[in-house]
């Protein structure tokens, strides 16, 4: 049984994360911002749940002793989301995030997952390996893959293991209610007969959050491979066919209205992840 700390604990991916670790016997640490949210989990009572706001970071503070010295971090907290063009990914949660983490390495943590982004990878399209260039294209994107950097600098100076989890796309219950499948469900439940979308066409990487919950514990709990690591299905799905496949699913009778919405700026038509890394992840756990 390991002890580990996980941030942004009540998140959509982090309650999932918290549930997958409990399930699998091992002591969680969570934290987040909000106690209240927190109380709201069924998990709540079986970790230890210390409340902590990055923005109320302080230098001098062991965040390691703060946190009872955890075997393994899983650091998912991240402010701004879904609007990936805000500056505040530059501005102020990349130089927060790294003062957090970089706190907790001089300090005695020795063993670190961070989730990082597809879009780190920029407007490249096709299949996306962990080798190819990064290319970020909007803010996120790109503080993302300057925190990377950074932390990689400081394993230079600090012996520890820094695992990078490349998060594509995913779905399920507590998504933000400005997703996809969010909107969807709303369509569903007030039985609306149309859905306004775009034209569908995209191809991407598509996993439901049980699985990336599951992944990113994988990784979590190894060593054996390390550095970037895309958690990522490897299938190729068009947005069109995702969405008749879910609705196939919740046997829901909605028209898709393609081409109501433009298709976003800020992500290439055409990517998917390459998974090989994540196989031998799983074969080692």
């Amino acid at each position: 049984m390991k002890k580990v700390l996980v941030t942004g604990a009540t998140g959509f991916i982090g309650g999932y994360v918290v549930a997958a670790l409990l399930e699998k016997g091992h002591q969680v640490i969570a934290t987040s911002t909000n106690m209240e949210t927190a109380k709201q989990k069924s998990w709540f009572s079986r970790v230890t749940y210390i409340p902590f706001d990055l923005k109320n970071l302080e230098e001098n503070t062991n965040y390691f002793q703060y946190f009872q010295s955890p075997d393994s971090i899983i650091h998912l907290a991240w402010d701004g989301l879904p609007n990936y063009k805000s500056a505040i990914h530059i501005e102020v949660n990349l130089m927060r995030h790294y003062r957090f983490l970089k706190n907790l390495v001089i300090n005695g943590a020795n063993d670190i997952t961070v989730t990082g982004t597809c879009f780190e990878y920029g407007m490249q399209q096709g299949c996306l390996h962990e080798l190819q260039p990064t290319l970020p294209d909007n803010p996120y994107g790109l503080a993302k893959d300057t925190l990377r950097k950074f932390l990689e600098m400081l394993g230079n100076e600090n012996s520890y293991t820094l695992k990078w989890v490349r998060l594509f796309y995913m779905y399920g219950k507590g998504q933000n209610q400005k997703s996809l499948f969010s909107q969807l469900d709303n369509a569903i439940e007030n039985g609306d007969g149309q859905f306004n979308m775009s034209g569908g066409a995209q191809i991407r990487d598509f996993l439901p959050v049980e699985a990336v919950a599951d992944h990113i514990v994988s990784i979590a709990l190894q060593k054996e491979v390390r550095g970037i690591i895309n958690c990522a299905s490897g299938n190729p799905i068009s947005v069109k066919e995702l969405v008749e496949q879910y609705l196939a699913e919740k046997k829901a009778n909605l028209t898709l209205n393609l081409g109501y919405y433009p298709y976003p700026d800020y992500e290439p038509m055409y990517f998917w992840g390459n998974n090989e890394k994540l196989k031998m992840v799983k074969k080692s756990t």
